[in-house]
């Protein structure tokens, strides 16, 4: 008897008699395009496996080592031992088995961010969630409570909280980035207008440090301007932070949690960019008081831990070890423990700055933005982009970059690109941007597909 192969994938459709579910009596954000968006950035690289890849946002590769994921469970351990007073079995049942929802490793990052970032939470104010996406749905669907319920968000706006407010029900409304990473007046204006229409804000979301897609970084006295516009506006600041510690300058400016005096911000943070992405280890700071009925209710972080705990139960423990063994390691410093990553993207900013400058000289037709960090920056061309074309550009020239319609609701094609450059090799960005400026040449010449 042969023995038995592997399954393959059902490529003719569905067979006769099979059960058959019609898209529209589904739930109705799966018929969203966002919700696409994020596979579409995370897979295409697949479809072009000998593309250069401008298109994901990912860290660089090259320092990983898997050598150390043992040596920071191991670390982990013995904090737990030592400084904890754990006895080995409660030490095996910490890693092994369900664990606290809130996350294990709450305190570590507690003492992380009051080192790095000068932010003093307590610790039980710190969900730790399945990377920062869960924790973006959490927030999501803890503010919507009825359709009148709104959230603004910074357009264009990063597609994983676009995707994770289409599944909460929660509608968004466009807030203008401007020239300063958020326009104020803009801010105001869309609060006042929907709350005229009925309509309830609750909260506006943005990346305060190298925005994802524009690159762009708020400055301190917008920062300062930003939370007296929330509080005037009775509104508050979801801050998702996953690329603040990646700048082309020794110093950096107060995240907007460090700042705020009121708890208006709910601060969401990742170890995606700053450890590893597999790991899927992420975190929400809700130190907001919720009021209720006949007594204290509590943080919302305790809130968001109810949901969570019938969304993924908990983060996994052993994820979390790894993490807080990288952080114990580097005497709770994530600035410390990411000295090499940070140096590897200033390097490739300057690389990705100085290409496109020799390139495209003045008078070429392309422009760019010139951030001061993080992983992103835009290019205007002189032609519409889109997928389709993006597909082109992987097959014909050998380099992927990501259109920005993606990042923006409607869809509609624009004449603007993102590059990432975290992931590659100096020799890449050379060779990408060779296949990059022979693809707008070809565009911007009138060429064909």
């Amino acid at each position: 008897m042969p023995a038995p192969g592997p399954s393959q994938p059902d490529t003719e459709g569905p067979r006769p008699g099979s059960v058959t579910l019609p898209l529209h009596t589904l739930h109705h954000s799966l018929s969203d395009p966002s919700l696409e968006s994020m596979n579409f950035l995370n897979e295409v690289s697949q479809r072009y496996p000998d593309a250069i890849s401008f298109a994901a946002g990912r860290p660089y590769e090259e320092l990983f080592d898997i050598a150390q994921v043992h040596r920071h469970l191991e670390e982990f351990c013995r904090y737990l031992e030592a400084d904890r007073g754990w006895r080995p079995a409660q030490v095996r049942r910490a890693i092994f088995q369900y664990g606290r929802t809130k996350g294990i490793v709450h305190d570590l990052v507690a003492a992380t961010l009051a080192k790095d970032e000068g932010m003093h939470v307590d610790p039980e104010a710190i969900v730790m969630t399945v990377g920062c996406q869960e924790g973006l749905f959490l927030v999501a669907r803890a503010l919507r409570t009825d359709a009148r319920d709104v959230a603004l968000a910074v357009a264009p706006t990063y597609v994983g909280f676009t995707g994770a407010a289409r599944l909460a029900e929660l509608p968004l409304l466009p807030v203008r980035a401007g020239p300063e990473g958020i326009d104020l007046d803009d801010l105001v204006r869309t609060v006042r207008q929907a709350r005229k229409e009925g309509l309830r804000p609750r909260a506006c979301y943005l990346v305060p440090d190298f925005a994802n897609p524009l690159g762009i970084s708020l400055s301190v006295p917008t920062r300062r301007a930003l939370l007296a516009a929330a509080a005037e506006c009775d509104l508050l600041i979801l801050e998702d932070n996953p690329y603040g510690l990646f700048s082309l300058l020794p110093e950096r400016p107060p995240t907007l949690k460090a700042l705020d005096s009121e708890r208006r911000v709910i601060y969401l943070g990742s170890f995606a960019k700053t450890a590893f992405p597999g790991a899927r280890v992420g975190y929400v700071i809700a130190d907001q008081a919720v009021s209720a009925d006949g007594g204290a209710g509590g943080l919302l972080a305790d809130r968001l831990a109810a949901i969570k705990s019938m969304l993924t139960v908990n983060t996994s423990p052993l994820a979390q070890a790894v993490i807080g063994g990288r952080l114990l390691a580097h005497d709770l410093s994530l600035v410390r423990a990411n000295t090499g990553e940070a140096a590897v993207y200033r390097r490739n900013l300057t690389l990705m700055l100085e290409g496109l400058a020799a390139r495209f000289p003045p008078g070429s037709g392309v422009s760019w933005n010139s951030p001061g960090g993080g992983y992103f920056l835009v290019l205007d061309v002189p032609f519409a982009t889109s997928d389709e074309l993006l597909a082109y550009s992987g097959r014909r020239h050998g380099v992927l970059w990501t259109p920005m319609h993606h990042f923006y609701a409607g869809g509609a094609p624009l004449r603007q690109l993102r590059l990432s450059f975290s992931q590659l090799t100096p020799g890449q960005i050379g060779s990408g941007l060779d296949r990059l400026a022979a693809l707008v040449h070809e565009h911007r010449d009138g060429g064909s597909r």
